[in-house]
């Protein structure tokens, strides 16, 4: 994982997501315009969370979160998702 220079605020966290299926299961290949967007990542940073409620991910985690969760960025090439953490459903 590399370093990367943001600091979420607050309740947010920025997650670097998997890459989208090449191919199906019986080995049909995926163009580009129907490709899903994936719906798991890995937590590169999180926020300091909010004053009642301590954040629960921290960096390192692999998440499952909603198909359209985040505002998507580009810092060095590199896509993330920078999102809340109630938009993330689960730790795998």
């Amino acid at each position: 994982m590399s370093k990367v220079n943001i600091k979420p605020l607050a309740d947010r966290v920025l997650v670097l997501p998997e890459a989208a299926e090449e191919k199906t299961a019986s080995g049909i290949i995926i163009p580009d315009t129907a490709k899903e967007k994936p719906q798991r990542g890995t937590v590169v940073a999180v926020g300091n969370g909010k004053k009642d409620e301590p954040m629960t991910v921290k960096a390192g985690d692999t998440v499952l979160y909603g198909k359209y969760s985040g505002t998507e960025i580009t810092v060095d090439d590199t896509e993330y998702l920078i999102m809340r953490e109630s938009d993330i459903f689960a730790i795998v």
